[in-house]
């Protein structure tokens, strides 16, 4: 009896997530798996089969829900970006400091926002939303 592989596995802890991700195709191939190397004289209940299709049915739910959240928070991260052009903020800096200066610009990198920030005549580039500590 030959069984097949549902996702590939990886020795790194880093990728621990992503290979522990099944999609409902693998849900399915399990439960074909399942009936089809069942005990004959004892075949799996009908309650035990359905209840199983709603839980999978369930967790792709949650799944496609969970990346709506996902587009949404960008969304409106990019929303709020553009909202403080021209306004003055507050950014804490890499060496732990906080500097005040005027949005000027807003930037994408990897579908994250990136402000420029004009503070005293020095030019801030690549700061971080999450850096911003007060919009004045």
């Amino acid at each position: 009896m030959a069984v097949d592989a549902i996702g590939s596995l990886s020795s790194s802890s880093s990728d621990a997530p992503s290979a522990a991700q099944l999609s409902q195709d693998d849900f399915m191939r399990i439960l074909l798996a399942q009936l089809q190397f069942q005990d004959p004289l004892k075949p799996m209940d009908n309650q035990e089969f359905v209840a199983q299709l709603a839980q999978f049915s369930g967790l792709e739910i949650n799944r496609q829900q969970s990346e709506k959240v996902d587009q949404l928070l960008a969304m409106q991260s990019v929303d709020q970006s553009v909202g403080i052009i021209g306004k003055n903020i507050e950014v804490q800096t890499s060496s732990g400091s906080s500097t005040v200066g005027s949005v000027t610009a807003v930037s994408f990198r990897t579908g994250e926002p990136r402000l420029t920030v004009n503070a005293s005549g020095t030019t801030i580039t690549d700061v971080k939303l999450s850096d911003v500590m007060l919009v004045r």
